[in-house]
């Protein structure tokens, strides 16, 4: 087993985990951004195993596509609506994730159908320009930044949150604060594990922070979610509705 694809194995074994930790908590409190989040991460954690999959025995157009799918189009904006229904509330959070869904959808089209015209083979990730035409790309990078941008702003106004509060809220919030900022960091890990693919072409180290990105996921949901059981239930009561 290579370097790398021990590594994507790690970060598609962290995602899982933390995709179990999701779901167990989203069945004991049933918000809307605990359902987001549990399905970002089993979509991370999919793309995770395809990369671990494509490096240890091999690409392949279907592994191509689930990876790029997954991990690159679909994953964090589905990030960005938790976020948007955790601060922002429901009703926000149902436009985010209907319009969320419906580009969702055109996506899937896009990448099952989309023609390759480079070579998929060997344990080499390809890069999306050299297999790929412009519309996939498009779809990927408008995600991406999109997604990234809601969680960015979602840990600035954490913060700014901060002002204000006071004892068992202030503790409350900072805890709140402290997860998103963790979400943030990890996007931004992910994001660099794709510039170094795609620039520098090195697979090691897109593993290696596919793996730190999960862990700081992990991290940032465990702390996050830790606090918003309390808090939600005495500021925004309407966002414990099931989801």
């Amino acid at each position: 087993m290579t370097l790398h694809s021990a590594f994507a194995g790690a970060a598609g074994l962290i995602s899982l985990a933390l995709t179990g930790a999701t779901f167990e908590r989203w069945l004991k409190q049933r918000t809307r951004h605990l359902a987001a989040w549990t399905f970002a991460l089993l979509l991370f954690a999919g793309g995770a195993m395809a990369a671990w999959f494509g490096a240890a025995v091999g690409w392949t157009e279907p592994t191509f596509r689930a990876f790029y799918l997954l991990g690159a189009i679909l994953n964090v904006p589905v990030l960005g609506v938790g976020t948007i229904y955790l601060l922002g509330g429901r009703k926000m959070g149902d436009r985010a994730a209907a319009v969320t869904a419906l580009l969702g959808a055109f996506a899937i089209g896009v990448l099952w159908t989309a023609p390759m015209s480079g070579e998929v083979a060997g344990e080499v990730l390809p890069r999306g320009s050299e297999v790929f035409g412009v519309l996939p790309r498009v779809l990927a990078a408008a995600a991406s930044t999109s997604g990234a941008i809601v969680v960015g702003l979602g840990a600035v106004l954490s913060l700014c949150r901060l002002r204000g509060k006071s004892g068992a809220n202030s503790r409350s919030v900072v805890r709140l604060a402290v997860g998103n900022c963790l979400v943030a960091l990890a996007i931004i890990a992910l994001s660099m594990s794709g510039a170094f693919n795609s620039i520098a072409d090195e697979m090691t180290v897109f593993s290696v922070l596919l793996a730190v990105g999960a862990a700081l996921l992990f991290a940032g949901f465990m702390v996050a979610t830790s606090a918003t059981a309390k808090r939600l239930g005495e500021e925004r009561p309407k966002e414990e509705a099931p989801a």
